[in-house]
């Protein structure tokens, strides 16, 4: 969405400033700490033996602290994520960070779940993503300033853990927010009309994919291999999490020796699941395939209804004659287009090999809006590339797409619909305007929130953070 160049006192530019302020700090690694009330300043002495601050805390929610340096490393989270600090103020991030210390603060009055073992499952996630990043765990350790891998996991542990019950208050705040057609209408009659959003020119696109056949030979071939991998881990000859680091082909988990978390509720494909929850605890599957490729899988834990879990993906080789038949195959469909015998929705329907597009004719959905429009400006580069030269109703050449975890496929794109830059219509943009509604009725709510939990809980702001005008009444004034 492409707003007006308009004052910030605008509605629509007031609706996404708020709602930044209100979200943005939620994944900062901060790192809080529980104190007693009688904490004071640290000090240390110089080698002019003159006493230097070093840090001190400038203030209090409930049980939680905010330390002077957190704003520092507030504003290093920024920057390290490629964000701009320019336009905010030390007052403006202790206001957030003194959001962030409410949220977790009242999750806990109000007794909101969040187990360890949730909190740890979550750590291992973030720390392969880490190590897939920086290298190993030994840079990562090094990057945060931490003494040793047992420092950093127990510094990780719990920032994770205030992070989870943020994000938990928040999502009870705003799920039960609803908003009806009428107040949307409402909503839309209270924009000026020259403080109405200007939406960017906006494509809907559709796709037929057709995935390599791969020869039962190069199936055999990794079945062998994972057979090869049960036998050694279970002779000892290598553990579980050592082959998965070395050989598994699956991105999200391989820096972490393949481990997972996950219960009969996680979003796992379907033969994932049935083969997991048939395993007993230390025993070993026999390889099985998704779509993904061939898997074996080790349970390591089970407790209750989660599952602790290690796994070896393999994907068999596509070769050059699999990649010959597939783009025949495509090439043929797109002659067929073409020549009128077939649309491209209906050859989507019957021929697509892509299950999430098929059944609405290769209809692409926007991850981001989950509506079937793509703003341009807003478009992933790679599938902008792909159709910004196309026609209207042209059918792109095969085009060779290569997954992250090196599955390759052959696809044809076409653009169906085409929406020229406008201002806002009610009618045409139902959906933007009310998710602009909603979000407005959502800071309303979070903001009320706000006024009565900080009435009824201690709250301590110290030194020269006195003199901060902060949006939320933190000072009881």
């Amino acid at each position: 969405m492409l707003l007006k160049s308009i004052p910030m006192n605008s509605t629509i530019n007031k609706i996404a400033f708020t709602f930044f302020l209100l979200l943005f700090s939620s994944g900062f690694a901060i790192a809080q700490e529980i104190i007693k009330e009688n904490v004071v300043d640290t000090v240390k002495k110089s080698d002019t033996s003159k006493k230097q601050k070093i840090d001190g805390v400038i203030a209090k929610v409930g049980d939680y602290i905010v330390l002077d340096s957190d704003i520092d490393k507030s504003y290093l989270e920024i920057t390290g994520a490629g964000g701009s600090i320019k336009d905010i103020s030390r007052c403006q991030m202790l206001g957030k960070l003194l959001e962030d210390k409410l949220y977790a603060h009242q999750a806990i009055q109000d007794s909101l779940k969040v187990t360890d073992s949730e909190v740890k499952s979550l750590m291992e996630e973030r720390l392969g993503y880490m190590v897939e990043q920086i290298g190993s765990m030994d840079k990562v350790v090094k990057y945060y300033k931490k003494n040793s891998e047992e420092e950093f996991r127990s510094y990780f542990f719990d920032i994770l853990k205030e992070q989870k019950l943020t994000s938990e208050m928040q999502k009870k705040i705003i799920d039960g927010v609803e908003i009806t057609p009428e107040e949307v209408r409402n909503f839309f009659k209270t924009i000026p009309k020259d403080e109405l959003p200007v939406f960017g020119a906006e494509m809907e696109v559709a796709q037929i994919v057709v995935t390599p056949k791969v020869s039962d030979a190069e199936k055999q071939k990794v079945i062998d291999k994972l057979n090869e991998f049960k036998k050694e881990i279970q002779e000892g000859g290598s553990s579980f999490a050592t082959k998965a680091v070395l050989y598994s082909q699956d991105p999200g988990s391989r820096a972490t020796g393949g481990y997972y978390k996950m219960n009969r509720k996680t979003q796992f494909v379907k033969e994932f699941k049935e083969v997991a929850f048939s395993l007993a605890e230390g025993e070993i599957s026999a390889p099985f395939e998704t779509d993904f490729g061939y898997h074996i899988i080790y349970v390591e834990k089970i407790k209750g209804q989660d599952l602790e879990l290690r796994h070896i993906l393999l994907i068999p080789a596509v070769t050059a004659d699999d990649l010959k038949a597939a783009k025949e195959k495509i090439t043929l469909i797109k002659k067929r287009i073409e020549d009128k015998e077939i649309t491209f929705a209906e050859a989507a329907k019957t021929m697509s090999d892509e299950k999430e597009t098929k059944a609405n004719g290769g209809t692409l959905i926007n991850p981001k809006t989950q509506d079937t429009r793509f703003e341009l400006t807003k478009m992933e580069p790679s599938l902008y590339s792909q159709i910004s030269n196309l026609k209207d109703n042209e059918i792109s050449s095969p085009l060779l797409d290569e997954d992250q975890s090196g599955k390759k496929k052959y696809k044809l794109i076409t653009v169906t619909n085409r929406i020229d830059q406008h201002t806002a219509d009610y009618a045409k943009d139902y959906t933007k305007i009310k998710e602009l509604a909603l979000k407005e009725k959502q800071i309303k709510a979070i903001g009320k929130w706000f006024d009565d939990k900080i009435q009824g809980t201690y709250i301590k702001i110290n030194g020269e953070y006195r003199d901060c005008t902060f949006t939320n009444n933190w000072l009881k004034k």
